[in-house]
């Protein structure tokens, strides 16, 4: 590809945001996608900017110094004084595996702050995990939760760096729960809420999700499964909320469950039923791309019924303008259900 049409790529992309950068601006917010090549003309190259960051990342062949230097000039005089950081993550797993010269490196691994929505977030070049410490294409789904939360006790299930819980806290929730397996996740969501001095305290449990649903839902969670120890998880006692917020990973497996959202979301979206209250809402996410919204949405609909529930209602919220989308069907999908 040459040096004029990626330059003409990155230049559409930036000149279609510039409204929606105007908008993000008044509202303390200066984190946004300025690049989704999946949608913008160059497949698997992804370009956000969180505060003062510019995080360039590649999911399927490594950029070569030649496009790097053209990105990086572009966004200097686009978006000057920010510092550029390179994750070529093409390799399995998304690993991000090129080096950095030293100078990048310490400047890819100091903490910085960023604005979303008026709040306050810690972001890293490069850390001991892979992604983002905040995912931008959830910001739709933040921005919806502070318009929900106020007076709701809330339970953020997978909550990684517990981003929705911040925004809960802030909105005027009366009580929040981060249930996140990582303990490097929680100590980051506990580093997000001291930076936003939150009128409540929010309670953090380091668990697998299986073994908390099992709890709050009233189920328990046995110690011993098939004659197996399982392991230590912290005792949780029965509570249903107002507000779920559920976003698992695509795949992952733990003696307490499967996380398979592409093949069986009902196993975990029946547990968070569970947790809901009745007349409460659940907020379901789902970013497989090979799932569309309304295969899943037959799908969520199979599992309320035979869970007993009814979905009086489902709204889906859609990722914004920074992650276009070529057929309505973005692969992060939202569904926001009232049960």
């Amino acid at each position: 590809m040459t040096e004029t049409s990626l330059t003409a790529l990155l230049q559409a992309a930036f000149t279609a945001r510039q409204s929606l950068i105007e908008q993000l601006h008044a509202e303390d917010t200066n984190a946004y996608r300025l690049f989704n090549g999946s949608t913008e003309g160059r497949a698997g190259l992804t370009v956000d900017r969180y505060g003062d960051l510019l995080l360039i990342q590649t999911f399927h062949d490594t950029l070569d110094g030649h496009d790097r230097s053209e990105i990086e000039n572009f966004y200097a005089t686009a978006l000057p004084g920010l510092s550029a950081v390179y994750n070529d993550r093409s390799r399995a797993n998304s690993r991000i595996s090129n080096p950095l010269p030293p100078e990048v490196l310490v400047e890819a691994h100091r903490p910085r702050e960023f604005h979303e929505l008026g709040l306050r977030y810690v972001v890293q070049g490069r850390h001991g995990g892979q992604d983002p410490w905040l995912f931008l294409d959830m910001r739709a789904g933040r921005r919806r939760i502070k318009q929900e939360a106020a007076g709701k006790s809330v339970l953020n299930l997978f909550a990684y760096t517990c981003g929705i819980g911040v925004v809960a806290a802030s909105a005027g929730a009366e009580y929040v729960v981060n249930v996140d397996f990582a303990e490097s996740n929680i100590g980051i969501g506990k580093e997000n809420a001291r930076l936003n001095e939150l009128p409540i305290r929010m309670r953090f449990v380091q668990s697998d999700a299986f073994a908390a649903m099992r709890q709050l839902a009233g189920i328990g969670q046995p110690k011993m499964v098939r004659g197996k120890h399982m392991p230590v998880f912290p005792k949780l006692e029965k509570r249903a909320f107002d507000l779920v917020f559920l976003d698992p990973p695509r795949y992952a497996k733990s003696p307490f469950g499967v996380v398979d959202i592409i093949n069986d979301y009902a196993a975990l979206m029946k547990l968070a039923l569970l947790c809901t209250v009745e007349g409460g809402t659940l907020i379901c996410c789902n970013n497989a791309a090979q799932i569309s919204r309304e295969v899943w949405a037959d799908q969520l609909q199979r599992c309320a019924t035979k869970a007993g529930r009814t979905i009086r209602e489902l709204e889906w919220i859609t990722p914004e303008e920074d992650f276009p989308s070529h057929d309505g069907q973005p692969p992060l999908k939202i569904a926001l259900l009232r049960v």
